[in-house]
């Protein structure tokens, strides 16, 4: 018996292959810290799926960040195939996602990349007067390197009002380098990485001013772990922030 698929049908399947995945919205998973305890729970004081629509078709959704400016949640990442170009998205609360260019310059570039700098995953953090970005050494995984937003020439400079390089020290052995992230809440610059073949715990450290280093569990809960996120979605990569109110964390898919 010969199939024939209805014309509507038809229409669905070729949107489906011939449309990139990154044309479609992509969604967050939100979770927030429970005060008093070591956990960050999925949809705690959080709206727990977000979705983030706009982005172009080339969009690398497995390089990405957030940060809070203390005004407007924002989403970065990557253009494909690129270590100096991102775009940046903004939360609209009117339509509950995350828009590209929404209160955001969309395009925006690295200046002064260092030839050891990885771009393969980066972070984000508003301190209160700076934009920052941050990439990991790939020859030394324990360095970051620091980058200040430029707005006068809307670019992310190497070194611009920050410390050019700066070391995380203490870690435990088995800290997953490949998973970080970092945020500032206020008064400390803070930095994450999960444990390694965990998807629930993860580990804290903080900016210790005296060294010029993040040391594992200064003024920090030493280990974390995440409650109720959905099981099936990526867990490759994840972000944090803090909006003056709360911690949170997030995953995409």
């Amino acid at each position: 018996m010969t199939y024939r698929m209805s014309a509507f049908l038809a229409a669905a399947y070729a949107l489906f292959v011939c449309v990139p995945h990154s044309a479609y919205a992509i969604e967050l998973y939100q979770g927030s810290y429970v005060s008093g305890t070591e956990n960050y729970a999925y949809g705690h004081n959080s709206i727990p799926s977000i979705p983030v629509t706009g982005a172009p078709k080339d969009t690398d959704w497995n390089r990405w960040a957030m940060l809070h400016d203390g005004s407007t949640y924002r989403l970065y990442a990557f253009q494909s195939g690129s270590r100096t170009t991102f775009y940046q998205f903004g939360f609209n609360i009117s339509s509950g996602t995350y828009e590209f260019g929404y209160q955001s310059i969309p395009v925006l570039t690295l200046s002064g990349v260092p030839a050891s700098a990885s771009t393969q995953q980066f972070a984000m953090l508003h301190d209160g007067t700076t934009y920052r970005l941050y990439l990991q050494d790939q020859n030394d995984r324990t360095v970051l390197h620091q980058f200040g937003f430029n707005p006068r020439s809307e670019t992310y400079e190497y070194g611009n009002n920050s410390i050019a390089t700066l070391r995380i020290i203490g870690m435990p052995r088995d800290t997953d380098w490949r998973r970080w992230a970092l945020l500032h809440d206020g008064s400390d610059y803070r930095f994450y990485a999960f444990q390694q073949g965990s998807n629930r715990n993860f580990y804290q450290a903080a900016y210790d001013s005296s060294k010029q280093k993040y040391v594992f569990g200064y003024r920090s809960i030493p280990q974390l772990a995440l409650n109720g996120f959905p099981s099936g979605i990526g867990t490759e990569n994840f972000a944090m922030l803090h909006d003056r109110d709360a911690y949170r964390f997030y995953f995409n898919d």
